[in-house]
């Protein structure tokens, strides 16, 4: 019994060097000039925010096929109603999934996502999960004018990425200086605000992580009722290796 937990144990610890590899893989490939992002996913404030930002700014483009209205009125503390009234600009009901009205296009002479943006912009039920959140929050904050790119923008996170900026109302709108090649900058300071938004740099790095915080909720639900189980659930496996060591001890006693 004893060398069949060894084992196990030895599986569990190979798989979690897998997975820490795998993810300091992806994310060191990653340009991420403006350093980790401070998600707060469990704060409701946090998460009504960056739902409020998502709404009015990115699903018009985006959906998140796996989140239903009612699943987010009920997590984030909202009636139905208020969700709908605010959230759901497309008449959708309290149990539809959440998507957007956009056309793909491509279809005959009915214009659409295709030709506007060069693809259809992709769902981000699970951004949060496959890029992780530091990804998401530097694309957020790495938009610049290009006037090479079909839509005018660029972005220091995601090189000849197919969309505009999103926030750039909120933001201003920042330069890429002109020193060294484009593809050498990875650098917060490569960038240089050119004309202010509605917020300053302070405020939009907090409108940025609520909304990152709100994709990273919404690529694991659950992560609302896991964290504050959490310290039970370590608090549990120390009790059990303790009665599991007595036990051990009472097995062995004739033996020594």
């Amino acid at each position: 019994m004893i060398k069949q937990l060894q084992n196990t144990a030895r599986a569990a610890l190979l798989a979690l060097t897998s997975l820490i590899s795998t993810t300091a893989f992806a994310a060191g490939d990653a340009c991420l000039p403006f350093g980790e992002a401070q998600t707060t996913p469990t704060e409701i404030a946090s998460l009504r925010n960056g739902a409020k930002l998502y709404f009015n700014y990115c699903a018009s483009c985006h959906s998140l096929q796996y989140m239903r209205y009612k699943r987010l009125a009920a997590d984030l503390q909202l009636t139905e109603e208020q969700v709908l009234q605010n959230f759901a600009f497309t008449g959708a009901a309290a149990g539809d999934f959440i998507k957007h009205n956009m056309p793909p296009g491509g279809r005959g002479n009915s214009p659409g996502a295709s030709e506007w943006f060069g693809q259809v912009p992709p769902d981000l039920s699970l951004t949060a999960r496959s890029r992780g959140v530091d990804w998401i929050y530097n694309y957020l904050k790495g938009f610049y004018p290009d006037a090479s790119r079909q839509v005018g923008w660029n972005n220091l996170t995601f090189a000849n990425a197919s969309m505009p900026n999103p926030l750039w109302e909120l933001q201003g709108v920042q330069e890429l200086k002109k020193s060294g090649s484009k593809d050498a900058h990875c650098s917060s300071s490569d960038l240089e605000l050119k004309s202010t938004g509605s917020m300053n740099p302070q405020q939009y790095d907090k409108a940025v992580n609520d909304l990152t915080s709100f994709l990273q909720y919404v690529g694991e639900p659950a992560i609302l009722a896991r964290e504050s189980m959490g310290v039970w659930v370590i608090l549990y496996l120390c009790l059990l290796t303790f009665l599991l060591w007595l036990l051990k001890n009472e097995y062995w006693r004739d033996v020594h």
